[in-house]
């Protein structure tokens, strides 16, 4: 193939054009944790090939939360509900949000930002969720006194690209130099 032939360039239009996901095209993936926690979600930035922001689809049943209450060190996130309603609970509930239809909401990072959603109302409770794909990610659960390490993929990314992943208790910290070899043998 001659360089900048018609042929090279629509490949290479094809790698840098934009790429689009439909919701009918992918299937839910569901989770489930005991009573309290159940989701079905769509993951479509990763549809689409996004890289530096993600964004899914999620539909909460009555009653149930999707995540644990946390926050994020590194990321930013964003809700846009388009249907149902449910509540935005912060750390301390003075700063509780009410999820409505064409509700956007901002979620920086950091511990000024604790939150958990949850479907209070009585139908499914359907939202995007939109967030910055940041690597390193350390998120905190301050309910449950741990963090979540994430190294190679963000929170919400591939979980095959990371190279490190972890839930560790908030507490567990050892000291710099501790179990390293200092002496020669």
């Amino acid at each position: 193939m001659a360089p900048g032939s018609p042929s090279e360039r629509d490949a290479d239009d094809a790698r840098d054009a934009p790429h689009a996901s439909k919701t009918q095209d992918l299937d839910w993936t569901e989770s489930q944790r005991g009573s309290r926690f159940a989701f079905r979600r769509k993951q479509l930035a990763s549809a689409a090939g996004g890289r530096e922001l993600g964004c899914s689809l999620y539909e909460v049943p009555p009653g149930k939360r999707p995540w644990p209450t946390h926050y994020h060190e590194g990321n930013e996130e964003a809700l846009y509900v388009l249907s149902g309603s449910g509540t935005l609970h912060t750390r301390d509930g003075a700063a509780d949000i009410e999820l409505l239809a064409d509700t956007y909401v901002t979620l920086p990072a950091g511990a000024d930002y604790v939150r958990q959603v949850e479907n209070d109302g009585d139908e499914p409770l359907r939202y995007l969720a939109i967030s910055t794909m940041n690597h390193p990610d350390v998120t905190v659960y301050p309910d449950s006194d741990k963090v979540g390490v994430f190294c190679g993929s963000a929170p919400g990314g591939e979980s095959s690209d990371r190279t490190l992943h972890g839930y560790f208790p908030r507490d567990a910290t050892v000291g710099y130099w501790d179990d390293e070899p200092t002496d020669e043998e």
